[in-house]
């Protein structure tokens, strides 16, 4: 059986993944392609855990560089357990948020070193990369208003505004490096048209699948 593609959602708080993944797992499903959800940091019972730590509220204060290493940590357990055994089945995996997210949030928002973070990305993942990323992009005050209609914040949405403006200058900083693989979406405007700029984007993606 033909590996499945790896497709990958990411963008800031608000930017509205959760409903244009749906849209996006629709799309796959309707051209007859077996699908599987997932997201990070989570996907199995050990990241799960972990995203608890990592959101909640119980170790405000934890160390950058622990919270780096958890994320990754996350990561080679999501990877072996799940997202690598899917696509070798054949199917589609679509994730919210991947390594994308460590460059942008503790690369850009904490000013970690990225050559320490591609390190543990080699580690990790080994050559295994995403084969789309879709950013949806926004201004960082609309995402914010949005984000905090929907629910109380979590750890990393108590960050204030320049901490989301760094991590939106990463991911598209990140973009820019890689127009290939990483697909900007302006998530600013109605979702209508924004699943519109979706639908363009994995056209081609599909038609070559």
């Amino acid at each position: 059986m033909k590996p499945g593609s790896f497709v990958t959602f990411e963008g800031i708080e608000g930017a509205g993944k959760s409903s244009n993944i749906s849209y996006a797992e629709m799309l796959l499903k309707n051209s007859g392609k077996p699908v599987m959800l997932t997201r990070e940091p989570g996907g199995t019972p050990l990241g799960e855990s972990l995203r608890e730590l990592l959101l909640g509220h119980q170790h405000d204060g934890m160390s950058f560089k622990a919270e780096l290493l958890l994320m990754f940590a996350a990561r080679a357990q999501h990877l072996q357990s799940k997202i690598l055994p899917a696509l070798e089945r054949g199917e589609w995996v679509i994730c919210d948020r991947f390594t994308d997210a460590t460059y942008a949030y503790q690369g850009g928002g904490r000013n970690l070193d990225s050559a320490v973070i591609s390190v543990l990305e080699t580690l990790v993942q080994g050559e295994r990369r995403p084969d789309l990323t879709i950013l949806l992009d926004l201004p960082v005050e609309m995402g914010l208003e949005r984000a905090g209609q929907r629910s109380a914040p979590d750890r990393f949405e108590k960050e204030k505004l320049d901490f989301f403006e760094r991590v939106r200058a990463a991911y598209l900083q990140i973009a820019g490096k890689d127009p290939q693989r990483v697909k900007v979406v302006d998530a600013s405007l109605p979702l209508e048209q924004v699943q519109q700029q979706i639908k363009v984007v994995l056209a081609p993606f599909l038609e070559s699948a």
